[in-house]
Protein backbone atom coordinates (compact mmCIF):
# COMPACT_ATOMS: atom_id res chain seq x y z
CA UNK A 1 0.00 0.00 0.00
CA UNK A 2 1.43 3.19 -1.05
CA UNK A 3 2.40 5.76 1.94
CA UNK A 4 0.10 8.28 -1.28
CA UNK A 5 -2.94 6.67 -0.75
CA UNK A 6 -3.52 6.14 2.96
CA UNK A 7 -5.90 8.42 5.20
CA UNK A 8 -4.02 9.55 8.01
CA UNK A 9 -6.26 10.13 10.97
CA UNK A 10 -5.32 12.41 14.22
CA UNK A 11 -7.73 12.22 17.25
CA UNK A 12 -8.29 14.15 19.91
CA UNK A 13 -10.04 12.47 22.47
CA UNK A 14 -12.16 13.05 25.75
CA UNK A 15 -14.72 12.05 28.13
CA UNK A 16 -17.48 13.14 26.26
CA UNK A 17 -16.42 13.62 23.02
CA UNK A 18 -13.80 12.96 20.33
CA UNK A 19 -12.31 15.64 17.73
CA UNK A 20 -11.17 14.17 14.56
CA UNK A 21 -9.22 15.48 11.60
CA UNK A 22 -8.40 12.90 8.71
CA UNK A 23 -5.74 14.08 5.59
CA UNK A 24 -6.68 12.59 3.11
CA UNK A 25 -4.28 11.61 -0.20
CA UNK A 26 -3.89 14.41 -2.45
CA UNK A 27 -5.41 17.10 -0.03
CA UNK A 28 -3.59 20.03 1.96
CA UNK A 29 -6.33 20.84 4.10
CA UNK A 30 -7.99 18.18 6.89
CA UNK A 31 -11.81 16.96 7.24
CA UNK A 32 -12.44 18.04 10.52
CA UNK A 33 -15.60 16.98 12.79
CA UNK A 34 -16.70 15.66 16.54
CA UNK A 35 -18.14 12.64 17.81
CA UNK A 36 -19.34 12.01 21.00
CA UNK A 37 -17.79 8.92 22.36
CA UNK A 38 -20.89 6.30 22.75
CA UNK A 39 -20.05 3.30 21.05
CA UNK A 40 -22.72 4.50 18.26
CA UNK A 41 -21.13 7.23 17.47
CA UNK A 42 -17.38 5.35 17.36
CA UNK A 43 -18.60 2.89 14.78
CA UNK A 44 -20.29 5.55 12.78
CA UNK A 45 -17.00 7.34 13.01
CA UNK A 46 -15.28 4.72 11.64
CA UNK A 47 -17.80 3.61 8.72
CA UNK A 48 -17.31 7.28 7.78
CA UNK A 49 -13.41 7.07 7.85
CA UNK A 50 -13.61 4.15 5.38
CA UNK A 51 -16.04 5.84 3.01
CA UNK A 52 -13.53 9.23 3.16
CA UNK A 53 -10.55 7.19 2.59
CA UNK A 54 -9.92 6.61 -1.43
CA UNK A 55 -7.47 3.44 -1.23
CA UNK A 56 -9.57 2.13 1.79
CA UNK A 57 -6.24 2.62 3.78
CA UNK A 58 -7.00 4.67 7.61
CA UNK A 59 -4.10 4.74 9.99
CA UNK A 60 -5.83 6.56 13.32
CA UNK A 61 -3.77 7.86 16.26
CA UNK A 62 -4.81 9.47 19.55
CA UNK A 63 -2.95 9.73 22.77
CA UNK A 64 -2.56 7.67 26.06
CA UNK A 65 -4.49 8.60 28.66
CA UNK A 66 -8.16 7.42 30.26
CA UNK A 67 -9.98 7.64 26.92
CA UNK A 68 -7.22 6.66 24.49
CA UNK A 69 -6.75 2.60 24.79
CA UNK A 70 -10.48 1.99 24.92
CA UNK A 71 -10.72 4.19 21.66
CA UNK A 72 -8.08 1.71 20.06
CA UNK A 73 -10.11 -1.56 20.98
CA UNK A 74 -12.98 -0.10 19.74
CA UNK A 75 -11.29 0.92 16.42
CA UNK A 76 -9.70 -2.32 15.93
CA UNK A 77 -12.45 -4.43 16.80
CA UNK A 78 -13.99 -1.84 13.77
CA UNK A 79 -11.37 -2.83 11.43
CA UNK A 80 -9.93 0.37 11.31
CA UNK A 81 -5.93 0.42 12.59
CA UNK A 82 -4.75 2.70 15.42
CA UNK A 83 -2.30 3.56 17.55
CA UNK A 84 -2.20 4.96 21.07
CA UNK A 85 1.04 7.41 21.08
CA UNK A 86 2.93 8.69 23.87
CA UNK A 87 2.00 12.84 24.17
CA UNK A 88 4.75 13.82 25.70
CA UNK A 89 6.89 12.90 23.17
CA UNK A 90 4.72 14.51 20.50
CA UNK A 91 6.72 17.10 18.37
CA UNK A 92 5.94 21.20 19.46
CA UNK A 93 6.12 23.25 16.36
CA UNK A 94 8.26 26.64 17.76
CA UNK A 95 5.93 29.50 18.35
CA UNK A 96 2.57 27.83 18.98
CA UNK A 97 1.49 28.54 22.54
CA UNK A 98 -2.40 28.58 22.10
CA UNK A 99 -3.80 24.90 21.98
CA UNK A 100 -7.07 23.79 20.88
CA UNK A 101 -8.82 20.24 20.16
CA UNK A 102 -8.83 21.25 16.83
CA UNK A 103 -5.37 22.29 16.29
CA UNK A 104 -3.89 18.82 18.29
CA UNK A 105 -5.59 16.45 16.18
CA UNK A 106 -4.66 18.44 13.29
CA UNK A 107 -1.16 17.91 14.71
CA UNK A 108 -1.45 14.50 15.42
CA UNK A 109 -2.72 13.65 12.37
CA UNK A 110 0.44 15.54 10.50
CA UNK A 111 2.92 13.77 12.95
CA UNK A 112 1.28 10.59 12.10
CA UNK A 113 1.55 10.85 8.46
CA UNK A 114 5.72 11.69 8.95
CA UNK A 115 6.20 9.14 10.85
CA UNK A 116 7.10 11.65 14.11
CA UNK A 117 5.02 10.05 16.87
CA UNK A 118 6.04 7.33 19.44
CA UNK A 119 3.75 4.14 19.65
CA UNK A 120 3.28 3.05 23.00
CA UNK A 121 2.04 -0.23 24.28
CA UNK A 122 -1.56 -0.92 24.12
CA UNK A 123 -2.52 -3.19 27.73
CA UNK A 124 -4.60 -6.03 27.41
CA UNK A 125 -7.88 -5.72 29.09
CA UNK A 126 -6.53 -8.25 31.72
CA UNK A 127 -3.41 -5.59 32.12
CA UNK A 128 -5.84 -2.61 32.75
CA UNK A 129 -7.91 -4.39 34.88
CA UNK A 130 -4.46 -5.73 37.23
CA UNK A 131 -3.66 -2.14 37.09
CA UNK A 132 -6.22 -0.76 38.43
CA UNK A 133 -6.69 -3.46 41.54
CA UNK A 134 -3.17 -2.70 41.96
CA UNK A 135 -3.99 1.00 42.05
CA UNK A 136 -7.09 0.35 43.94
CA UNK A 137 -5.61 -1.28 46.92
CA UNK A 138 -3.02 1.42 47.30
CA UNK A 139 -5.32 4.11 47.41
CA UNK A 140 -7.70 2.20 50.07
CA UNK A 141 -4.71 1.71 52.07
CA UNK A 142 -3.47 5.27 51.72
CA UNK A 143 -7.34 6.37 52.17
CA UNK A 144 -7.11 3.79 55.38
CA UNK A 145 -3.60 5.74 57.08
CA UNK A 146 -5.29 8.91 56.80
CA UNK A 147 -8.09 7.92 57.95
CA UNK A 148 -6.05 7.21 61.29
CA UNK A 149 -4.50 10.08 61.41
CA UNK A 150 -7.19 12.00 61.14
CA UNK A 151 -8.89 9.93 64.24
CA UNK A 152 -5.57 10.17 66.52
CA UNK A 153 -5.53 14.03 65.68
CA UNK A 154 -9.45 14.23 66.45
CA UNK A 155 -8.87 12.04 69.83
CA UNK A 156 -5.41 13.84 70.69
CA UNK A 157 -6.88 17.31 70.74
CA UNK A 158 -9.57 16.11 73.56
CA UNK A 159 -6.72 14.24 75.87
CA UNK A 160 -7.93 11.02 75.18
CA UNK A 161 -5.05 8.58 74.58
CA UNK A 162 -4.92 4.53 74.39
CA UNK A 163 -2.09 2.93 76.84
CA UNK A 164 -3.14 -0.84 77.34
CA UNK A 165 -1.36 -1.77 74.81
CA UNK A 166 2.06 -0.41 72.33
CA UNK A 167 0.56 -1.26 68.75
CA UNK A 168 -2.91 0.81 67.86
CA UNK A 169 -5.03 -0.61 65.89
CA UNK A 170 -5.49 -4.18 66.94
CA UNK A 171 -9.06 -5.54 68.14
CA UNK A 172 -8.24 -4.36 71.95
CA UNK A 173 -7.95 -0.84 70.38
CA UNK A 174 -10.56 -0.99 68.38
CA UNK A 175 -13.13 -2.16 71.10
CA UNK A 176 -11.98 1.07 73.35
CA UNK A 177 -12.86 3.02 70.34
CA UNK A 178 -16.57 1.71 70.18
CA UNK A 179 -16.80 2.70 73.67
CA UNK A 180 -16.07 6.40 73.48
CA UNK A 181 -19.10 8.56 73.68
CA UNK A 182 -19.07 12.71 73.62
CA UNK A 183 -21.37 14.96 74.92
CA UNK A 184 -20.98 17.93 72.29
CA UNK A 185 -23.23 16.41 69.18
CA UNK A 186 -20.88 17.92 66.71
CA UNK A 187 -17.80 16.13 68.15
CA UNK A 188 -19.27 12.55 68.49
CA UNK A 189 -20.62 13.27 64.41
CA UNK A 190 -16.89 14.00 63.85
CA UNK A 191 -15.35 10.90 65.50
CA UNK A 192 -18.34 8.50 63.86
CA UNK A 193 -17.36 10.38 60.69
CA UNK A 194 -13.56 9.76 61.39
CA UNK A 195 -14.67 5.86 62.48
CA UNK A 196 -16.88 4.82 59.73
CA UNK A 197 -13.94 5.93 57.20
CA UNK A 198 -12.16 3.87 58.58
CA UNK A 199 -14.44 0.25 58.12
Amino acid sequence: MSPNSITWVGMDAHKNWIKVAALLPGQADPVEWSEVTTAEAVRRMARRLQRLSPGGDVRCCSEAGPTGHALQRQLRALGVSCVVIAPSLVPVKPGVRIRTDRRDAHRLAECLRNGELTEVHPPSESDEASRDLCRCRDSVRTDLLRSRHRLGKFLLRRHLVYRETKHHWGTRYVAWLEQLRFDEPMSQATFDGYFLAMQ
